[in-house]
Parts: structure tokens; C-alpha cells; sequence
């Protein structure tokens, strides 16, 4: 018996094997930023992309106190040996990270040549962030884009960051993925809601069809044969 339940059950396993549309990052799927490495590279400092061009992660397990400096090289944020982590509440990175374009006001406090005022975020050793040097910082197509099918190059990007007293920068690229070619990913998704939506409309019907038949055969007297199926 197809239920509804079965069919929503094959409709999830279908949008499964379709790529999502955006990452739970809100990153731009059109978008790639690829981690290219540390100079110098830096034994226990680990760094990772979020979200296609969205965030990046970093684990400190260095035993030194690592430090992301923001857009006019004053200290952002930092992860402490113990795993603490901490903001600058005077960097103006820490307002301009909290959407995509960076359109959210700066408050006259943040002043990237004050000394920090550091909030604690957590302390497990981990730093996620949005950083806009490793994405398009618009909503248009880049001028490199001459064929948006195609893999292209949009820009290298350096972050510097502080490892104790030393200075060291974290290397990324950019690239446009390149949208595919063929059939379009949301008619692909309209069709698979549509499937799930008339697959539950017929197990109901049947339902509807087989419960007169059901109720007739409980008042029938005389001994009842089982169903063959």
C-alpha cells in the first residue's frame, strides 16, 4: 500500500539528492572561496570555508593566543590558549560582519584605533565569522563573469591575523562557480513538491473508497473469509 506517509518519505529522498539552493550559512551558491593556506603556515591554527563564501572557521590548538585583525588592522577578534573567545566591541568589523554588505551602522564607539574592549563569545576554542574580503561585495555580476556557466577567477584575498607576537596572513581565492546548464534547479523542486502534493491526494481518495467497503463487510452476518492480497 502507497500511503502518504511513504510518499512524503520518497519526495524528502528526492530533495536530497538535489544541491540546495543556499547553505545554512546564507552563502551565495554561485560563489566559491577557497582557503589557500597560512603565510607562514602555523602548526595547530585550523581554518576552513562556511557556506560557499560566507564565513570561515578557526580552531586554535597552536597553544598561542590567535587574533583575526579587521579592515584597518585593529584587533577583531581573538581565541585565547584556554579557548576563550572574544570580540572587540571597538572594531567596526564587529558591526560590519553582521550582514552580508555591511550596510549595519556603525556605533560612534567603535574606534579601530582605541585599545579593545573585549566581550566574551564562548569558550570552545572556535571562531566562526563572516569576513568581507572573501566575497563579492555586490549583488551585480563581477566583471570578470564573461560566461556564467563557466569556473572564473574573481580575486585573491589575504586576511592578516596575529599568532602570539606573530604576523601571519590567511591566503584565499574567489572564484564564480558557474551556474549549470539544462534543466532549471527550482522547476526540478516545483516538480517534487508537486509529486509529494498528488501522491497524497490519491492515498486519500483510496482511503475515502475503501472505508464504505470496510463498514459494508463489518454488517454482512456469517462467517468471514480472510482476504487473499
Amino acid at each position: 500500500m502507497f500511503t502518504f506517509r511513504r510518499s512524503a518519505a520518497v519526495a524528502v529522498a528526492l530533495l536530497l539528492l538535489v544541491p540546495a539552493a543556499a547553505s545554512a550559512h546564507q552563502g551565495n551558491p554561485n560563489y566559491e572561496s577557497l582557503y589557500k593556506g597560512l603565510s607562514p603556515k602555523v602548526p595547530g591554527l585550523h581554518l576552513q570555508v562556511l557556506g560557499y563564501d560566507n564565513q570561515y572557521e578557526l580552531i586554535n590548538k597552536t597553544g598561542k593566543p590567535v587574533t583575526v585583525l579587521g579592515y584597518e588592522g585593529e584587533p577583531y577578534a581573538r581565541v585565547l590558549t584556554d579557548g576563550t573567545v572574544e570580540v572587540n566591541q571597538r572594531s567596526p568589523a564587529t558591526y560590519l560582519n553582521e550582514d552580508r554588505y555591511g550596510t549595519t551602522p556603525v556605533p560612534a564607539s567603535a574606534n579601530p584605533k582605541a585599545s579593545p574592549v573585549w566581550k566574551v563569545e564562548d569558550k570552545t576554542g572556535r571562531f566562526s565569522w563572516h569576513d568581507h574580503r572573501m566575497h563579492f561585495m555586490s549583488k551585480g555580476l563581477p566583471n570578470q563573469v564573461k560566461n556564467k556557466h563557466a569556473k572564473t577567477k574573481i580575486f585573491d584575498y589575504h586576511i592578516p591575523m596575529l599568532v602570539g607576537g606573530q604576523r601571519v596572513v590567511l591566503n584565499g581565492t574567489l572564484f564564480w562557480r558557474g551556474t549549470p546548464k539544462g534543466f532549471p534547479l527550482g522547476a526540478l523542486v516545483s516538480l517534487v513538491i508537486v509529486a509529494v502534493l498528488a501522491l497524497g491526494a490519491i492515498a486519500a481518495v483510496r482511503r475515502r473508497r475503501r472505508a464504505p467497503a470496510t463498514a459494508a463487510a463489518d454488517a454482512e452476518p456469517g462467517p468471514r473469509t480472510k482476504e487473499a492480497w
